[in-house]
């Protein structure tokens, strides 16, 4: 028997490489011949960075940036054997770094996420893949454009702040100042986010009330967001703000895609691409992925149906979560032949995330699923 092990990270509990580990031990209990090969997965949000590097190596750097409010903190990102930068936005502008009482993007600002960026660059990166999910911004990307040399100013040349407050201020961009060894990059972004940059369906209104927005500040935002928008065409008129993905990131997939010229792609099959999973799954018997939470969102584009659909018609795809949510049924018409939630009796929340805890829960419920399968 083949099995491959491709389980994105059990957020706040454990690593993508822990919970493969675990599923792995459950399933030498179970199969002691059977051939594991684990393979690294993650969707370009938070815990891309670790997924790559414990599936394929590399260097984990640490640089001091600033938070989304301007504090200096260590963040870390990846630099993979062949040289490719890998980049989280949470890890220096990302929403787990404030206080509840502190999420406000109408302050908060992408810069530090452009310093990481231009860290990567002054290191010899001339490939970056940028994960750009979990942000606490929505700032169009005046944050990380500023960091990366470029000055947005008001109408009396003066530099707005880098931040939501700035998006209504700006009355002209200068561009001359742009790391211009930037221009000579490729710049991937990893998202699994398709919203447009304004609108119904744009950044402020679908995303900033969890970054602390009322409605009224939505409101504002979104109208700043236009406004910044109908500036920036006067100086890049292909720059789209309709276009797919434009909202990621509180807008900072707009601000990459005229800036820098990056692609916008699907953080799964992104990283999928960078570790040979479809050549993993090609003759794999069984298949293991997983996450925290399976329910109706891991249809779109979430690690456990994206291993199933690019897995053979031939192999049987198992699932193991944290808990089940609502809407998990749907994950059975996309390739997953069956789910399990791992946990084993009652406990509480904290209790259940305790990473010791947690990879017991997996090991123990991976050996039953594969007794299970070979029984079958």
């Amino acid at each position: 028997m083949k099995a491959v092990i491709a389980i994105d990270s059990f957020k706040g509990c454990m690593s993508s490489a822990a919970a493969a580990n675990a599923v792995a031990a459950g399933i030498r209990r179970a199969c002691p011949d059977a051939e594991i090969l684990i393979v690294p997965a993650a969707d370009g949000g938070e815990g891309s960075v670790s997924a790559l590097l414990a599936g394929l190596g590399g260097e984990r750097v640490s640089v001091t940036v600033h938070n989304p409010l301007g504090r200096l903190i260590c963040a870390d990102y990846g630099i993979l054997p062949d040289g490719t930068g890998i980049i989280e936005m949470s890890a220096a502008s990302g929403l787990p770094l404030l206080l509840p009482e502190e999420r406000d993007p109408v302050r908060t600002s992408s810069f530090g996420f452009g310093e990481m960026i231009l860290d990567a660059r002054q290191r010899g990166c001339r490939e970056m893949i940028l994960c750009i999910g979990g942000s606490a911004t929505n700032d169009g990307g005046l944050g990380c454009l500023s960091a990366l040399g470029m000055k947005f100013l008001g109408a009396e040349g003066r530099l707005v702040p880098h931040c939501g407050q700035g998006l209504s201020e700006v009355a002209a961009v200068d561009k001359q100042n742009l790391e211009t060894g930037l221009l000579h990059c490729r710049f991937r972004v990893a998202c699994d986010v398709t919203n447009p940059l304004c609108g119904e369906s744009g950044c402020a209104a679908v995303f900033a009330p969890q970054k602390g927005a009322d409605a009224k500040t939505v409101a504002m935002l979104d109208a700043g967001m236009r406004h910044y928008a109908e500036v920036v065409r006067r100086y890049y008129p292909d720059a789209d703000p309709d276009a797919p993905g434009s909202g990621a990131g509180g807008g900072l997939g707009f601000a990459l895609r005229y800036a820098l010229g990056v692609s916008i792609e699907p953080g799964f099959a992104l990283i999928a691409e960078k570790t040979g999973l479809s050549a993993a799954l090609a003759d794999a018997d069984l298949v293991i992925t997983g996450e925290g939470r399976l329910d109706a969102q891991s249809v779109m584009g979430k690690v456990p149906t994206a291993v199933a659909q690019m897995a053979p018609p031939r192999a049987t795809v198992i699932a193991l979560c944290g808990c089940v949510g609502d809407g998990a049924a749907a994950c059975l018409d996309c390739g997953i032949d069956a789910y399990f939630p791992i946990l084993r009796c009652p406990c509480t929340p904290e209790e259940a995330m305790n990473p010791d805890t947690a990879a017991r829960n997996l090991t123990d419920s991976a050996e039953q699923a594969v007794r299970l399968y070979l029984a079958g």
